[in-house]
């Protein structure tokens, strides 16, 4: 009985997690950074519906963020390779900043990534926090709604 109770709160919460939060059934960004929260393992898989508030390049990568502050624990971020942000331009025909202040949606898995502070010298400085991402690494998973 006791194995069934938990199964069936198991089935229920992982259904819960991957119920759209419209009608069309696109995540929003809030509903995708609580699933990810609730299950740090494997996030949520879907269809996430953001407006490009910030964007951001470091380190041979490209950032596209739901939130003005990347940092805001409410950010939904689809992150790729400059070279997929590249590929991305081509299929939009325009600089990837055009998309900044457009709803986007992008396809994939959102997880909880753990962003470590370092020092000056590179070393992890104790310090972390946690960002929900979406890797793109096909630009066929970023389309217009």
């Amino acid at each position: 009985m006791r194995h069934l109770v938990i199964a069936l709160l198991l089935a229920s919460a992982a259904a819960c997690s991957s119920m759209p939060s419209n009608q069309k059934g696109w995540i929003e960004p809030a509903e995708a950074v609580r699933a990810a929260n609730a299950n740090p393992e494997s996030g949520i898989r879907g269809t996430f519906v953001l407006t490009v508030k910030a964007m951001g390049r470091q380190d041979g990568r490209t950032y596209l963020n739901s939130e003005l502050d990347y940092r805001d624990q409410r950010c939904l971020t689809a992150e790729m390779t400059d070279a997929v942000a590249s590929k991305l331009e081509k299929q939009i025909g325009a600089p990837i900043e055009s998309l900044k202040n457009q709803r986007i949606l992008v396809t994939g898995q959102a997880r909880r990534v753990k962003i470590i502070f370092r020092d000056d010298q590179g070393a992890d400085s104790g310090y972390y926090y946690y960002q929900t991402h979406v890797k793109v690494t096909d630009p066929a998973q970023i389309s217009r709604p």
